[in-house]
């Protein structure tokens, strides 16, 4: 059974940070593409960040380009998406997904990935 359970959500002051860890289990890990999506109150969810099997790419939302980071251990079996700089618009559920395995479909697209977590919440105060 496939799980995705995501940590280190909770609520900030604009401008601090958040490190945000996804540990998978019951999937071969280090041939997994890993995706980092959020969900604002009343809107749709939206891609954040992308890692790819190997690592060696990454890909992120304009909104978040040089403020977040994502990052694997593929030891760990964890993904991580550390985020500086936060603002009040970055308050969302956000969600961990995984394509396994590793398919074409775009990093940016939610059918890419076949297994989500349940989520964390983020709230950043103004």
């Amino acid at each position: 059974q496939v799980q995705l359970v995501e940590s280190g959500g909770g609520l900030v002051q604009a401008g601090g940070s958040l490190r945000l860890s996804c540990a998978a289990s019951g999937l071969t890990f280090r041939s997994s593409a890993l995706g980092w999506f959020r969900q604002a109150p009343g809107k749709e969810r939206t891609f954040v960040a992308a890692i790819t099997w190997s690592g060696k790419s990454t890909y992120y939302a304009d909104s978040v380009k040089g403020r977040f980071t994502v990052s694997r251990d593929n030891a760990k079996n964890t993904v991580y998406l550390q985020m500086n700089s936060l603002k009040p618009e970055d308050t969302a559920v956000y969600y961990c997904a995984a394509d396994v395995p590793p398919s074409t479909g775009s990093y940016y697209n939610m059918k890419t990935y076949d297994y989500w977590g349940q989520g964390t919440q983020v709230t950043v105060s103004s």
